[in-house]
């Protein structure tokens, strides 16, 4: 077993641990867990969140035990690493890995449970969201500092950024599903296009994203939309490629 807490929670090591090995029996399931499973439990007066990682396939149980880290402690580590650089994200509490043999067997990140009004989904779901666009500058303005600190958030995505009214007009905006990141010293430009990519098909908020970005990065607008547009294009067109074959692999095999 490999464990890490959060030094802040030091004193609770043993109450945390307890939790997590009462996973399976306790909490209260929270999303659709199709992937992964995240159970809320009640602790010290707050509601914390673990994620408990699906099992890996035969290659990675071996690569996380020995080439790689796994999930969890990567979204642990980079939990830490974002709060260290003003980046917000829940915050980071633990981590659990347990091995046998073979490599790794299951794994656990534990975080503080942020209550938020909305994700970036409902901007794109809901076109008359209240105080829409002035939500999708502030986001905006909020993924370019991400840029100037060299952050690539890899699943930069409508569900992974949560949002929270802070005070009137004002907006925190909090990064989730932590464990596919790279830290650069710099981002190109074209770098900063492709990691905001997947974020909408809708052609409006692309042109309101651009309009925001050029004004930050100082490139022109026309060019900030089109760059963006023709990699969101690029990345639909991909996504739909990709479903349309998982439909067609479900009916042959139906047959």
């Amino acid at each position: 077993m490999n464990f890490k807490i959060n030094p802040i929670f030091a004193d609770e090591t043993t109450s945390i641990l307890a939790i997590i090995k009462a996973f399976n029996t306790s909490g209260t399931i929270f999303g659709n867990g199709q992937r992964n499973i995240i159970k809320l439990f009640e602790w010290n007066d707050k509601t914390i969140n673990i994620k408990s990682f699906k099992i890996p396939n035969l290659i990675n149980k071996v690569a996380y035990k020995y080439f790689r880290k796994s999930k969890a402690r990567r979204s642990f580590e980079y939990a830490t690493l974002l709060l260290e650089k003003g980046i917000g994200t829940p915050q980071p509490i633990a981590f659990l890995e347990n091995f046998n043999w073979l490599g790794l067997r299951d794994s656990y990140y534990v975080s503080e449970h942020l209550v938020t009004e909305l994700t970036y989904r409902e901007l794109v779901e809901i076109p008359d969201y209240p105080d829409n666009e002035n939500i999708l500058r502030q986001f905006t303005r909020f993924s370019f500092d991400l840029h100037e600190k060299g952050i690539e958030f890899l699943d930069h995505s409508p569900g992974n950024t949560l949002i929270k009214k802070s005070t009137e007009g004002k907006y925190d905006f909090f990064l989730v599903d932590l464990n596919r990141m790279e830290f650069h010293d710099t981002m190109s430009f074209e770098m900063r296009m492709k990691n905001l990519c997947r974020l909408t098909p809708l052609k409006e908020m692309v042109a309101v994203m651009s309009n925001e970005y050029a004004k930050l990065y100082g490139e022109s607008e026309q060019k900030t939309f089109d760059t963006l547009w023709k990699y969101t294009a690029d990345f639909q067109e991909q996504f739909y490629r990709k479903k349309r074959l998982k439909k067609k692999l479900k009916f042959w095999k139906k047959q």
